[in-house]
């Protein structure tokens, strides 16, 4: 079920996403040919009015097809006045716009219920999410109050610390591997002070010694206000980081193996439903549509970016750019759009093999 819960879910981003450039291109009377989720061959189709809505094969994308998006695609003369390239560029900033846009707008939505509706989290000693086929189950439940680990008592990142000071077996730091000594952890449990042992495993993802769990807290709503400007405040910070990440791309090694994928955001969200961990599940799927709105924006056809950039340079130059240049441009666009999904799938792969994404 948590795979197709994820399906459904990055469909949905897709869906909204192309509906945006949909609704506006026919808001402003462009004509609209074709909508579709995912690309051909397309499966299913039906028209209604003068657009074809459809259902295609490859579960990789979606697309909406507008009369004279390419300059030199032969238009009948019944609707060229329709066409994308005969409007002004206020309506094609509209329609390109759109469809980030409306991913800005699902990222918000759903950050902002989490912030009216759950709030935020005061962590406490409390044990809350167990990882599955981790080294607290069977060890540790779920409302167990830790009091210490070997011994050293205090906060949560204390705890975490005398957890992280164990050292596999082998002295390496390979995936998996299970620590040299077990750590004691003194927990309370049905009011009676247990002491339990369990070795600690090393987390490639995290680069540290884990027991498997995440520690439990109580959630406080916050005023609407203060949710939409948290929201805000969290999004900004996410698009920061994640231009700052593909700037670096072309010059840092460490930033292209922290480069996550398609495959990656999937699995991630995919793990999250599994372990019936709504607000994460939530959270990266808020993440994953900020993401798709902030990748989209970069000024590289074939991106919606793309399309700005050109329509903005067409309204400073006061005529139309020659297509010729804009398709060799496209050329260019192509290869970086193709570098970001190899390296994120190669990422992804790797990540796949040496353990999976770290989702607790």
């Amino acid at each position: 079920m948590s795979w197709l819960l994820a399906f459904v879910g990055f469909a949905l981003l897709i869906i909204l996403h192309e509906f945006g450039h949909f609704a506006a291109a026919k808001a402003v009377g462009m004509r609209v040919e074709r909508f579709a989720l995912f690309f051909p061959p397309l499966l299913w189709t039906v028209k209604r009015g003068e657009t074809e809505y459809g259902i295609g094969a490859i579960p990789l994308g979606g697309y909406v097809k507008i009369t004279g998006m390419n300059p030199a695609e032969v238009i009948p003369p019944e609707h060229e006045h329709r066409a994308y390239y005969k409007q002004p560029v206020w309506k094609r900033l509209v329609v390109i716009g759109a469809g980030p846009a409306m991913n800005v707008l699902v990222a918000f939505v759903i950050l902002f219920f989490l912030f009216a509706v759950k709030g935020d989290q005061v962590v406490n000693n409390k044990v809350g999410d167990i990882a599955p086929k981790s080294a607290a189950v069977g060890v540790l439940q779920q409302g167990d109050q830790l009091v210490a680990v070997d011994g050293v008592k205090g906060t949560p990142d204390v705890l975490r610390k005398s957890i992280g000071k164990h050292i596999c077996a082998a002295g390496a730091k390979v995936q998996g591997c299970v620590a040299a000594t077990p750590a004691k952890v003194t927990i309370v449990r049905d009011a009676r002070t247990q002491v339990l042992e369990v070795r600690p495993r090393y987390s490639k993802i995290d680069k540290r010694m884990l027991i498997g769990f995440s520690f439990g807290g109580t959630y406080h709503p916050l005023p609407i206000g203060q949710s939409a400007s948290r929201s805000v405040t969290g999004m900004w910070n996410v698009t920061k980081a994640t231009v700052d990440t593909v700037s670096k791309l072309f010059y840092d090694s460490s930033a292209r193996k922290n480069l996550s994928g398609v495959v990656g955001s999937y699995e991630t969200t995919r793990q999250s439903i599994a372990a019936d961990n709504v607000e994460r599940s939530l959270t990266i799927l808020a993440l994953i549509s900020l993401s798709l709105a902030i990748v989209n924006l970069f000024p590289f056809l074939p991106l919606d970016g793309g399309h700005i950039f050109w329509a903005l340079a067409e309204k400073l130059r006061g005529r139309p750019i020659p297509f010729r240049i804009m398709e060799q441009a496209s050329y260019v666009g192509f290869v970086l759009v193709l570098m970001l999904f190899a390296v994120g799938l190669t990422n992804d792969i790797g990540r796949l093999q040496d353990g999976g994404f770290g989702v607790k």
